[in-house]
């Protein structure tokens, strides 16, 4: 009889479990945990609710959603794609909803039910909970596989020691920004669509920002410290960042202003907002002019103030949200360890590794527990394959 070690107890490796207990039930399954229950991450993500995926509708490029782990992706989907992961849970009665924001969710908004149709497809298996792994070296000795499903490496690195294998360091990834800008921060609970990008450099983002007590957040704050999660770590999260409110060019901008100030000339510039009333007026005072000016007094000067605070609003970051709310990290074993089409180890056989412990992150919840079930099945597959079961 085939054994197999999978170590870690979150989505990749229960998923994992489960597509071994479905293509080969007499496999013998051991699953370590060092935490006190199964899928505990998995259980509150997505505010308790489980985004299990993306249906990927305007992603141009992997690299959109995967800013690192794009060539693992592209495989691990034509292996097991967002349809397929519908399907799956569909099948095993946890029907699922597609909200207008692109993301999959079961109907009933619970994750434990994402849970407990994972326990259920995974009977069989042995799953030893607080029991963490010391040393992967040792365990691989007493089984014929091992697939590593740690999630990230900000703990737990220590039992890779004795192994030739390549780790990025690790670094928070989707998190909010802590921007110490008082006028910004007063308008707290707005939420508008715009763009957010770090100047001099290609790091942009789109989508609903929101203003909070500390800062920003929303889907364009976390895409964006996804996309530079790095960088931002090397400058010990104190940057630059700059914010088209309107999410449009500069010429697009002036001549919507231009046309505001040719049909209301007499009119307060306050009293005719492009945004919500108090960024608007925010903005109007970052530029410098009056709150009771009017369109025809603005001229050519106050016109190319006002568009660029509008296009270009520049904000100091001071460091990451102050909730540590990030779950998800960049960072982890190197692509260049593995065999990009089965996950395994390129100098270690009957070693594979899925989820997060890979260096591969994505821009939000449902892209990232989409390359766990990739990856794990692409784990599961291979394994099975190699000793020709199917």
């Amino acid at each position: 009889m085939k054994t197999v070690a999978i170590i870690g107890a979150g989505a990749a490796g229960c998923f994992c479990a489960a597509e071994l207990r479905r293509m080969a039930p007499d496999v013998a399954i051991t699953v370590f945990e060092a935490g006190s229950r199964p899928m505990a991450k998995l259980a509150i993500t997505g505010g308790g609710r489980c985004n299990l995926t993306n249906d990927f509708e305007g992603i141009r490029s992997l690299s959109d959603a995967y800013p690192r782990g794009e060539r693992v992706m592209k495989r691990a989907l034509k292996a097991f794609s967002n349809d397929d992961t519908i399907r799956w849970f569909t099948e095993r009665g946890v029907p699922c909803t597609l909200q207008e924001d692109h993301c999959w969710f079961p109907c009933s908004q619970d994750a434990m039910d994402v849970v407990r149709c994972l326990l259920r497809a995974m009977d069989g298996a042995d799953i030893r909970v607080s029991t963490p792994v010391s040393s992967i070296k040792e365990l691989k000795d007493s089984f014929d596989y091992v697939v590593v499903t740690t999630g990230g490496m900000s703990k737990g690195a220590s039992m890779f020691e004795g192994l030739d294998l390549e780790i990025v360091p690790p670094v928070p990834s989707l998190f909010t920004l802590n921007i110490p800008d008082k006028s910004l921060t007063a308008l707290m609970g707005l939420v508008v669509d715009a763009s957010i990008s770090i100047p001099g450099t290609s790091f942009k983002a789109d989508g609903p920002l929101l203003i909070t007590d500390w800062g920003v957040s929303g889907p364009a704050a976390l895409k964006l410290s996804s996309y530079a999660a790095r960088y931002l770590a090397e400058c010990q999260y104190k940057a630059t960042v700059a914010i088209n409110w309107l999410d449009r060019n500069e010429n697009e901008v002036r001549e919507m202003l231009r046309k505001s100030a040719s049909e209301s000339p007499q009119k307060q510039i306050s009293n005719t907002p492009l945004l919500q009333q108090r960024l608007w007026e925010h903005i109007i005072s970052k530029a410098g002019l009056r709150p009771d000016i009017r369109w025809a007094e603005l001229g050519s000067k106050g016109l190319n103030r006002l568009t660029a605070v509008l296009t270009q609003d520049t904000y100091p970051v001071s460091g990451k949200g102050k909730f540590k709310e990030e779950f998800v990290t960049a960072g982890g074993i190197g692509l260049s360890n593995i065999d990009l089409s089965t996950l395994e180890s390129k100098k270690y056989p009957g070693l594979f590794f899925a989820g997060e412990v890979l260096d591969i992150d994505a821009i939000t919840g449902g892209f990232n527990l989409q390359a766990a079930w990739s990856t794990g099945y692409v784990c599961a597959r291979s394994i099975l394959n190699s000793f020709s079961y199917i």
